[in-house]
């Protein structure tokens, strides 16, 4: 199973397989055809006040993580991942994320799930 993680404003590359935003909102500055996004599952992403929260003051990245699986247990969230587990498995996903430090962000918690 390959899963990667990239930032939406890189340009797209020939192995990236299925490019799935993983952000609530749409990146700014971005034209959808320049991004090329196969999947936005919006189910998936970090609820608007867990994303404030963590945003908030500095907030650790561990407990993040665990507010975010526990959001990610839900059913319509499981369902989503699931769904991207079953690409991941017939091929490569890029999870595409808006975020400055993609290592410390939503995507990354949801790239370790799917390897799992």
């Amino acid at each position: 199973m390959s899963v990667r993680v990239r930032r939406v404003y890189e340009p797209p590359e020939a192995d990236d397989g299925v490019r799935v935003l993983v952000d609530r909102l749409w990146p700014r500055g971005l034209a959808k055809d320049a991004a090329r996004v196969d999947e936005w599952p919006k189910g998936l992403t970090p609820s608007t006040e867990l994303r404030r929260w963590y945003h908030a003051d500095d907030r650790p990245y561990e407990e993040f993580r665990g507010r975010y699986e526990a959001e990610l247990a839900e059913p319509e969230a499981a369902g989503l991942l699931d769904h991207v587990r079953e690409l991941a498995g017939r091929g490569p996903v890029t999870l595409l994320t808006a975020s400055k430090s993609p290592q410390t962000s939503h995507a990354e918690v949801l790239a370790r799930l799917l390897e799992d």
